[in-house]
């Protein structure tokens, strides 16, 4: 019987080969929104190393919704193609693949991190972020201005026009940022969101916009394909959000057909005491998945084949997403299924390489010299 972290997962008509899958992470390396070749490569790798599944990093719906000029984005039909070949390809290799639709709020509009954590000059590019309130992430980051009911419509119709993008690319899901300080999130905690009006005060106002969002998405992105919303499950900061109020929007999410909640947190605020460590964010992925109803991801600090099975086989999560193990491993995903004594899904063109293969002789017989 195969290890529960190596067997298949149904959501909706989607069937996932194992429950391994690749987060989304953000490279820097677009022009304009566009993919690159680092992309396909970066994404088809981890494909071919044996990953159930892929997430297109954080991608935003409108240019300003980009955390730096370098971000991927969604947000026109010309970002369509480009997609579209990353999705070829890693469905090529027997995964599924998602993408993150993302607006960056008030920590948007910075230079890439290889240029150090400063705002983007005006000749650079440089936009106004916006979010809930006008304050800033931290003294380095721009003063956002405060959206009005026609902004966060517009935000809402953003998303809606970014799933419809999603589905044309060919994608299997899409999955909504809610999570590390980005827009959505700074409506949700009481550390960002100072509004008074209908999206601001109690938590149905403060969730309000998450959940138009949702529904926003959901109206382009048919029935039968699943739908993920990445949280942040807590703010680590007194008087923030916090994990009562994730399994509280997650039961909102589920009624709004979300299949899966991917469970991480913090990133709102730059002074978070974060207790940093192996499988740190998994208990609030297990709290959700058991008090909510919904499927979670658990992420956050998990490199072991057997951690990693034993969080699916205990019932803390359906899935277990990599990030910075994924980059120091592309092929984790065979090398677990080594390591836990199953057979591996290399590609075909790498057999010879596999531990234990013992390669067919070659059909073309050498001359015998002379």
């Amino acid at each position: 019987m195969s290890h529960p972290l190596l067997s298949p997962l149904q959501l909706r008509s989607v069937s996932f080969a194992n429950r391994i899958g690749v987060s989304p992470m953000c490279q820097y390396s677009a022009h304009d929104g566009f993919t690159s070749d680092w992309h396909l490569v970066h994404l088809g790798s981890r494909a071919q190393g044996g990953a159930g599944l892929v997430i297109v990093e954080a991608s935003a719906v409108v240019p300003e919704g980009r955390i730096s000029s370098a971000d991927v984005g969604i947000w026109k039909d010309e970002h369509v193609p480009g997609l579209e070949r990353i999705v070829r390809f890693i469905h090529s290799q027997g995964a599924r693949v998602g993408i993150q639709l993302a607006h960056a709020g008030r920590k948007g509009g910075m230079a890439a991190p290889f240029a150090g954590e400063r705002l983007l000059t005006a000749e650079e590019g440089a936009w106004q972020p916006v979010a809930p309130s006008a304050l800033a992430f931290a003294a380095h980051y721009a003063e956002p201005r405060a959206l009005d009911l026609d902004g966060i419509a517009e935000v809402v119709r953003a998303f809606g026009q970014a799933a419809r993008r999603a589905l044309e690319a060919g994608f299997d899901f899409v999955e909504i940022h809610a999570a590390h300080g980005y827009l959505l999130h700074q409506f949700f905690s009481p550390l960002t969101n100072k509004r008074t009006d209908a999206y601001g005060g109690s938590f149905e106002n403060r969730t309000r916009l998450a959940l138009e969002v949702t529904d926003a998405v959901r109206a382009e992105w048919p029935a039968h394909l699943p739908l993920f919303v990445r949280i942040s499950a807590t703010d680590w900061v007194e008087g923030g959000w916090s994990a009562d109020e994730s399994v509280e929007l997650a039961r909102h999410f589920r009624e709004h057909d979300v299949d899966l909640v991917d469970v991480s947190t913090g990133g709102l605020v730059p002074d978070a005491r974060i207790p940093v460590g192996p499988g740190f964010q998994v208990p609030f992925a297990s709290r959700i998945r058991n008090e909510a109803g919904i499927a979670t991801a658990a992420v956050g600090m998990i490199t072991d084949p057997a951690q990693a099975n034993a969080i699916v086989a205990e019932g803390q999560a359906d899935l277990v997403l990599l990030a910075r193990q994924m980059l120091r491993d592309p092929y984790w995903g065979v090398h677990a299924a080594a390591a836990l004594e199953e057979q591996a899904s290399w590609p075909a063109q790498y057999l010879r390489a596999a531990p234990g293969h013992s390669p067919a002789r070659s059909a073309v017989s050498r001359p015998e010299q002379a």
